[in-house]
């Protein structure tokens, strides 16, 4: 599928293309299905207020790295993931977001299972996010 569906753009996160063969680099650039992940990763990592022109960009996550590891948490966590993803990302249809607290008692293991709208290809991505350890 053409990357006019999907977008092209830099790479998230940045860094350095290979060389070319008059060995000038530039910035990696990202497009197709990548593209669409490294949104999703965008949302996920950035807190409501950090944008200045788009104080409402985000998903508010970052707002639960000190709360315990618990269901409430892991509910709320999969709220804002699923409003924001919602709201910001208009290329995919949410269709599960799974939260479960990890073995290790640090960080909440996330699931996000979506569709590609133009397409209707089913992807998975997988997010492990920080949380204060329960005692």
């Amino acid at each position: 599928m053409s990357d006019r569906f999907y977008g092209r753009g830099l790479g998230f996160p940045l860094e350095l293309a290979a060389p070319t063969t008059d060995t000038t680099r530039g910035l990696a650039e990202s497009g197709g299905v990548a593209k669409i992940a490294e949104s999703i990763e965008i949302i996920l990592g950035t807190q409501y207020g950090e944008r200045l022109m788009r104080p409402q960009f985000g998903c508010n996550l970052r707002s639960l790295v000190f709360a315990p590891n618990d269901s409430a948490t892991a509910n709320l966590a999969r709220y804002y993931i699923t409003e924001g993803l919602t709201r910001w990302e208009p290329r995919i249809e949410v269709l599960d977001v799974s939260v479960a607290n990890d073995v290790s008692g640090v960080q909440l293991s996330i699931e996000i299972n979506y569709r590609v709208r133009v397409t209707g290809d089913v992807h998975s991505l997988v997010f492990p996010f920080p949380v204060e350890a329960t005692r």
